[in-house]
C-alpha cells in the first residue's frame, strides 16, 4: 500500500465537516423557524434570485436528482412558497415558480441567514475570506461540481 496523503485526507475531511456544520447551524439557528430544511432553502433562494426556474436546473444547483427537488417543491407548494408548471411545448419539461408569500419569506428569511454567513466567516480577515473561496472554487471547477 502506498503510503497515505494526509494533507489530502485533511483538506476532503475539514471540507466536509465545515459543511455539514454550517449546514447544521444555519438549519437549526435560522431556517428551522420557517420549517425549511437546507435543501428546501437552497431551493426557494434559487426561485427567489430567478423568479421561475426548471427543475433540471434546480437539481443540478442544489446537488440532488429531479426526484428531491420533486419531493421539495410538492412540500413548498403545500406551504404556498411555490407552484409548478408544465412547460406547454414540451411536457417533459416542468418550471417552478416562486408564489408572492415565498418572496416574503426570503425577504424576512434572508438577512437573518446572511448574518449566520458573516458570524461563521467572522474569523477570517476580508483577505482570508477571498483565498479559501478563490481555493475552494478551484476544487469546485477543477472536479467539476
Amino acid at each position: 500500500m502506498e503510503s497515505l496523503n494526509l494533507d489530502a485526507i485533511a483538506v476532503v475531511t475539514n471540507v466536509y465537516r465545515i459543511a455539514q456544520g454550517l449546514k447544521n447551524k444555519m438549519e437549526r439557528e435560522v431556517l428551522s423557524e420557517y420549517g425549511l430544511s437546507w435543501t428546501s432553502f437552497s431551493l426557494l433562494y434559487d426561485l427567489w434570485i430567478g423568479n421561475q426556474v426548471e427543475t433540471k436546473k434546480l437539481a443540478g444547483s442544489a446537488g440532488v436528482t429531479k426526484a428531491t427537488i420533486s419531493n421539495i417543491t410538492k412540500t413548498l407548494e403545500r406551504k404556498e412558497l411555490c407552484y409548478r408548471k408544465v412547460d406547454n411545448r414540451d411536457r417533459r419539461i416542468t418550471y417552478v415558480t416562486i408564489t408572492d408569500k415565498g418572496r416574503r419569506i426570503m425577504e424576512d428569511l434572508y438577512p437573518k441567514f446572511h448574518q449566520g454567513e458573516v458570524e461563521i466567516a467572522s474569523n477570517l480577515s476580508v483577505n482570508e475570506q477571498k483565498n479559501i473561496s478563490a481555493l475552494l472554487r478551484r476544487i469546485i471547477k477543477e472536479n467539476h461540481f
